[in-house]
């Protein structure tokens, strides 16, 4: 036997470590040729481990949330043949994003996994006998006092807590009426000793992307002097134009809302272009840019991503939508490359109809502004004299307040009002 010695090639350039996100196999298993080990996050991208020799693992490098050097030992196999040291990764293998975090179990895991199996000729259930009929009596309460109610009346109350001889009845006894007033003049402050019962507690290690989250979002708040600025938009001309254009969309995706919004941020950030912008606090440089790489922010299973559309002010809006799915669910998948999730000058985050009133987004740096879209809402509105319903939603802008004046934001939030509250000129811009 021998000991072969897996060491972490490296897996981006100028990475000096990696963080073990998933162990796939532990101490003693026999594990194949090519088969996975672990899972390995640098930058927010997860690369698949795979072993090149088939053995017995006997060493592993550490635990979940650990850094790794690259070229350091991850893994040692007990082999057939003579002692050596891992071999350079083979570059012409694929290294396979994956969703942050996710587990697939291995051929041995998925053997311990029981199967149960039914019985077909299970005896059939026995008919249950109907429930017999109690009769109302009065018995006494916690107080003292004799009251009149069913067996199914006083059991509930039992359940919520409540002295039947608390509770107000226009009749000759209490009804189920009568416990539901109670509650309701009450405002539920009763004993519920048929609620659910508490979770345990329970510990979570923040690994993978949700470590490097906390870390990004911590840097943003101690470097970033942040204010934010709310504005409310009458959407509903543009919503009109939407509906319109998807009525006849043939083969294109439906519309949303965000692609008329990224196509409205690009005029505006054409506009004033110290928004779409990054700051390098060090050498004291602000950079401005003629393009709109729109980040957007997305929603996965493991925490929050920023994909990049590239030359968001060239793009279509039914280009825009198309890129916006693609996107999607790439980083949804874990299949976004580094380039699709870098080099963003300008963020939008959408969390649509749950998108609350308003919200203060956080700039991600070194860029120094991002837009948070609300929910939308119809409103009762006078316009000439008269009451009309109108749809209506805010837009919430954060800036660094080191490189952007609260004057440059407020413009640029009525450029950007001009263009979504007249959908002609913007889709004629």
């Amino acid at each position: 036997m021998a000991r072969y010695e897996f060491k972490l090639p490296d897996i981006g350039e100028g990475i000096a470590e990696a963080e073990i996100v998933a162990w796939h196999v532990k101490v003693g298993d026999m594990i194949g040729e090519d088969q996975q080990i672990a899972d390995m996050m640098t930058d927010k991208a997860t690369v698949e481990m795979e072993s090149p020799v088939a053995g017995k693992v006997v060493e592993l490098a550490g635990d979940v949330g650990d850094q790794i050097p690259i070229g350091s030992v991850l893994a040692v196999i007990e082999t057939e043949g003579a002692d050596r040291a891992a071999e350079p990764a083979d570059d012409s293998r694929d290294e396979r994003p994956l969703a942050d975090g996710a587990v697939q179990a291995t051929p041995e895991q998925a053997e311990e996994i029981p199967i149960v199996s039914v019985d077909a000729k299970a005896e059939a259930p026995k008919p249950v006998p109907a429930p017999r009929v109690e009769p109302e009596v009065a018995e006494m309460e916690p107080s003292g006092a004799h009251v009149l109610a069913s067996p199914a009346v006083r059991a509930r109350a039992r359940d919520l807590g409540i002295d039947l001889a608390q509770v107000k009845t226009t009749s000759d006894r209490i009804r189920h009426s009568d416990l539901d007033a109670y509650l309701l003049y009450n405002g539920g402050s009763v004993s519920t000793r048929g609620a659910a019962t508490a979770r345990p507690d329970e510990s979570v290690k923040v690994v993978g992307l949700r470590r490097k989250i906390a870390e990004n979002m911590a840097e943003a708040n101690r470097r970033v002097q942040h204010f934010t600025l709310v504005e409310e938009f009458d959407v509903s001309a543009l919503e009109e134009a939407r509906a319109m254009m998807n009525r006849d969309r043939g083969t294109n995706p439906k519309l949303t809302l965000l692609p008329f919004l990224i196509t409205a941020l690009s005029r505006g950030l054409a506009e004033w272009p110290m928004l779409n912008a990054t700051f390098d606090d060090e050498a004291m440089v602000v950079t401005r840019y003629g393009s709109v790489h729109m980040g957007m922010a997305t929603q996965t299973a493991n925490g929050l991503m920023v994909a990049t559309i590239r030359d968001a002010q060239s793009r279509s809006i039914w280009e825009l939508a198309s890129e916006i799915l693609r996107l999607s669910e790439a980083a949804r998948s874990g299949k976004a490359t580094r380039d699709e999730l870098s080099g963003a000058t300008f963020t939008v985050s959408s969390l649509g109809p749950m998108g609350g009133i308003t919200s203060t987004p956080v700039v991600n740096p070194p860029q120094v502004a991002i837009i948070a879209v609300n929910k939308l809402e119809e409103k009762l509105v006078p316009i000439n004299g008269e009451i009309e319903v109108r749809k209506h939603m805010n837009l919430s802008l954060s800036c660094d307040h080191r490189v952007i004046d609260g004057w440059d934001a407020a413009s640029f939030m009525q450029t950007l009002k001009g263009y979504i509250e007249n959908p002609l000129r913007l889709l004629s811009a």
